[in-house]
């Protein structure tokens, strides 16, 4: 019987746990540009219409102009919010809130599509990029959507780096450092000010171990 993580049956209004890691653990992001491609669908798919002069700085370097139209084209921006992310070499977290039950697939879509696109030319690949097919986990009891975010965020602890100042995850924003309008952070933080999330973030690093017991509990 399959995972009920691997079972695409999404629900409006719901927060969900979205990940995947690259096939036999290989490295999906290996520099800076890879990992900004990456983020880039995800920011063109996600801001308004308002937000012109943020979405003019993604260039064609990063994605091509047929890319933006079909991403533009989902009509996204109101109907799925990303809450909270890491990236990390070879996998990926992404929180994902939706308001109607087809936005998540369909975000989802575009970005496996035209990252695995971008990135087997670029490094003059073939074949599979990922794992098999995303997981989405749905969080829907609140002790799993209080440590999500939390459990996120430690993620860069297994590289040996400073979890607070790694490049790509959301917890700077978090902590009020950048404003990026493509993120929606105020459901992981659980009303929470930026001071007492980092506490409440600090606090499990001790409990590293635990901490990834307990998603894998939560997440069932």
């Amino acid at each position: 019987m399959p995972s009920r993580n691997s079972i695409k049956q999404f629900d409006s209004d719901s927060m969900y746990h979205v990940y995947n890691r690259g096939n036999n653990k290989r490295t999906i992001f290996f520099d800076e540009k890879d990992y900004a491609v990456f983020l880039s669908y995800i920011k063109y798919a996600l801001l308004s219409d308002d937000d012109f002069q943020a979405r003019a700085e993604v260039s064609e370097e990063l994605i091509s102009s047929s890319s933006r139209f079909n991403l533009r084209r989902l009509g996204l921006h109101n109907r799925v919010e990303l809450v909270a992310y890491c990236l990390m070499p070879n996998h990926f977290h992404l929180l994902l809130y939706q308001y109607d039950p087809d936005a998540i697939p369909a975000l989802m879509r575009s970005i496996a599509t035209g990252y695995s696109m971008y990135f087997n030319k670029r490094h003059n690949c073939s074949g599979k990029l990922y794992q098999g097919v995303y997981k989405a986990a749905p969080v829907d009891n609140q002790p799993y959507w209080e440590h999500i975010s939390r459990y996120i965020h430690l993620n860069p602890i297994d590289l040996g780096v400073d979890y607070k100042t790694y490049d790509f995850s959301s917890y700077r924003q978090y902590m009020g450092y950048i404003n990026a309008k493509w993120l929606k952070q105020d459901k992981g933080m659980i009303g929470a000010s930026p001071e007492d999330y980092a506490s409440f973030v600090e606090s499990w690093i001790p409990y590293r171990k635990e901490l990834k017991d307990l998603d894998k509990y939560l997440a069932g």
